[in-house]
């Protein structure tokens, strides 16, 4: 059984056990449902939404916080001795999925 979540403007395939890792949630722990479910299978068929899947919810839990890998930013101007370095990593909520219900 798996499903097809959106959340933070990204798409994500998930099944009961798995941790993501999503852009920030605004909450540092608990739990989180969510409702955004754009597909899910239960090993027979496929059901597909109209954008959402009704009557259909993923859970999770917060576990905690991590950063992504550094993206470096760099630019100059030649012969003029100009350059800019500048660098910057993404906060990411790592998410651990409990449940997946269908009603």
């Amino acid at each position: 059984m798996y499903a097809i979540i959106q959340t933070g403007g990204k798409q994500y395939r998930v099944e009961q056990g798995d941790q993501i890792e999503v852009e920030l949630l605004g909450q540092e722990s608990g739990a989180i449902e969510f409702k955004e479910v754009l597909m899910f299978n239960d090993g027979k068929k496929a059901h597909i939404g109209t954008p959402h899947v009704d009557k259909c919810l993923v859970k999770g839990e917060v576990v905690g916080e991590t950063k992504g890998p550094k993206v470096v930013s760099f630019k100059y101007k030649r012969r003029k001795n100009y350059r800019r370095k500048v660098g910057h990593r993404q906060k990411y909520a790592v998410v651990k999925i409990t449940g997946i219900e269908r009603n």
